[in-house]
């Protein structure tokens, strides 16, 4: 168990990695600014107050496995700081962003390397890594995930809503209906839903499963409950639209469906648990490692 004495021993010897850990704190400042600010603006990323909290307590969680780890701080983690440091730089001058604040987890990362070594980074490597989940996505592969999704989710309501019979023209992320034309825009994409659910699927695995793989497949099966939850969404209000006018797909219907989707896609990740607990104990019965 790391004691109190040996704890400030380290830091005494290394001062001088403290008085940096502060003036990075200093530098990290409008970064941190920035990061909150776009979790408030965007709703795709609300989800973001929630990450660090929930790291947090992974961290708190796992006290009994960092306690007890042998500390051996490795010279290694001056390089991983500098890195950090330079990344932060280079972010700063091409106003990326992203760059800025996946530098700060590096620093993080380096600081802990450095001070204990690698056996303690390896205990804290799941909260550490989670708190990834709260930057958003550059804005160059936003734009490429965004518009495949928009496309996905007019195609399923457009084979939805010509199963039941309602006249619809899809072009592109249009759907053109008898009396109003739906435009499936970024925000209607389903990227809202996907990286919040994913966010939620790895907290639940993390908390509900002890299976590696069991937590792996519910993270990756988000991705397509996410597709088909968002195009059935599109697909309600094609046909609220038709049926009862065009004022039933946006304000308050709008939102209330997106709520009604996002909870139903969270009960598919409970029976997809369920059956993959099914599954896991029929491998074993069988006598495969699960």
């Amino acid at each position: 168990m790391i004691s109190a004495p040996a704890i400030r021993a380290i830091f005494k010897r290394q001062w001088h990695l403290c008085l940096l850990a502060a003036v990075v704190a200093l530098l990290y400042g409008s970064v941190l600014k920035d990061l909150v600010l776009d979790w408030v603006r965007d709703p795709d990323y609300g989800h973001g107050f929630i990450v660090p909290v929930f790291a947090g307590y992974a961290l708190w969680r796992s006290r009994g496995r960092w306690r007890n780890v042998p500390l051996k701080p490795s010279n290694f983690g001056l390089s991983v700081i500098l890195a950090a440091m330079a990344l932060l730089l280079l972010g700063s001058l091409g106003a990326e962003l992203f760059l800025t604040r996946m530098s700060l987890l590096l620093l993080l990362a380096g600081i802990v390397l450095y001070l204990f070594g690698w056996k303690l980074l390896g205990a804290v490597a799941f909260p550490l890594g989670y708190l990834v989940l709260m930057i958003p996505l550059p804005s160059i592969v936003y734009n490429q995930v965004t518009f495949p999704l928009q496309l996905q989710a007019s195609r399923l309501a457009a084979v939805s809503l010509d199963a039941v019979q309602v006249p619809v023209l899809r072009e592109g992320n249009l759907l053109i209906l008898p009396n109003h034309t739906l435009e499936v825009v970024e925000a209607c994409s389903g990227i809202r839903s996907l990286m919040s659910l994913i966010a939620l699927a790895i907290a639940y695995g993390y908390l509900a499963e002890r299976r590696a793989w069991v937590r792996a497949t519910l993270a990756v099966l988000m991705i397509p409950m996410a597709v088909l939850s968002n195009g059935f969404r599109v697909f309600g209000a094609g046909v609220s639209t038709y049926v009862l006018g065009p004022e039933w797909a946006e304000g308050f219907f709008h939102t209330f469906s997106g709520w009604l989707i996002f909870m139903t896609a969270l009960v598919g990740m409970l029976v997809a648990h369920w059956v993959l607990k099914r599954v896991s104990a029929f491998l074993e019965r069988r006598g495969v490692n699960a």
